[in-house]
């Protein structure tokens, strides 16, 4: 072998091993980069995710367990020392007829969620279908939701009070009343409840509006066309298509029936009868110091509400409607 011929050998040597180190060294970086950048995709949901579970479990499931824990003790609210005492103010709760006996005031409340439910999906089925000023009538129909509560119960105040504004109504129709609204248990929670319906007939109504929109418009045409009538119309499209938005509305009556709170509250303060079971658990805290019960009440309530829903959700399963 020439000299020529071993210079030359090992050139080819060199660029052989050069050629592999250089695909050996360009296939790991792309590796490493996938790698890091499926690592990235994958978490990038949870970062987006991180900053409201933190706040969810700070504000809702850490007081929640707090609350539960409470409801052990006979904790006042204010001193550091927390006695454990068992289910005893659940035992309470149960047992002295004062506590419990409030929950019947809900019923009240209850038939006028009733009522609310019926009124927005009459308004909604009508102001659904083609009529004069139909925009105006959607925007009276709302608004009464969008005033806040403390609002609404300062002005049905004046309202309702001896001499107010319906005593002026009434008597410039000819009838004249002596009767205080507010002044005992059934006028006074008759009266509530219709502050209640004016004003959540509205969330209902957007609600039932909005599924009734979502109905394609050929079905109208093909039950015109089959001389269906409305209500003919609302019995066989509407009614089957927003099932699932009135269970809603239901369970949304049901423990917002349970759960009053800030229209009584500003109106008579729990008085004359008109005492919910918030009212009381609120008293029961801030007012006569025992956190430990009034915990152990808002755990009921909350027990109570979860049943009812679950119940209803068994009794009424989501169905699929597929109307097309």
């Amino acid at each position: 072998m020439t000299k020529t011929t071993e210079v030359a050998s090992v050139k080819t040597h060199r660029a052989v091993t050069s050629r592999r180190r250089t695909k050996a060294s360009g296939t790991s970086h792309p590796q490493g980069r996938r790698t890091w950048g499926q690592l990235l995709r994958r978490a990038t949901p949870w970062l987006f995710l991180a900053a409201p579970l933190v706040l969810l479990i700070t504000f809702t499931y850490v007081p929640v367990g707090n609350m539960i824990y409470y409801s052990f003790t006979d904790w006042d609210g204010i001193s550091p020392d927390r006695n454990f005492t068992g289910a005893d103010n659940y035992v309470q709760i149960f047992t002295r007829p004062e506590l419990f006996r409030v929950f019947f005031v809900s019923f009240y409340y209850l038939a006028a969620s009733v009522a609310q439910i019926a009124i927005a999906l009459y308004f909604a089925t009508v102001l659904s279908f083609d009529l004069r000023f139909r925009n105006l009538f959607k925007g009276l129909l709302f608004f009464p939701y969008l005033i806040n509560g403390v609002a609404i119960g300062f002005v049905f105040l004046y309202f309702f009070q001896d001499g107010g504004t319906l005593d002026s109504v009434l008597s410039w129709v000819g009838v004249d009343t002596d009767h205080a609204w507010l002044g005992d248990p059934e006028s006074a929670n008759t009266s509530l409840a219709g502050v209640s319906v004016w004003r959540f007939t509205g969330l209902n109504f957007v609600l039932f509006l909005g599924a009734i929109q979502s109905i394609p418009g050929e079905l109208y045409e093909a039950a015109q066309l089959d001389g269906a009538t409305r209500w003919q119309q609302f019995r066989h499209i509407i009614a089957p298509s927003i099932r699932p938005v009135l269970s809603l509305s239901i369970i949304l009556a049901i423990s917002g029936s349970l759960a009053v709170f800030e229209i009584p509250y500003i109106m008579t303060g729990g008085a004359t009868g008109t005492s919910t079971f918030v009212i009381q658990t609120v008293k029961l805290a801030f007012q006569f110091n025992k956190t430990g019960l009034a915990s152990a009440a808002a755990v009921v309530l909350l027990l109570i509400i979860l049943l009812i829903t679950w119940i209803q959700r068994r009794l009424v399963p989501d169905e699929k409607v597929d109307l097309v």
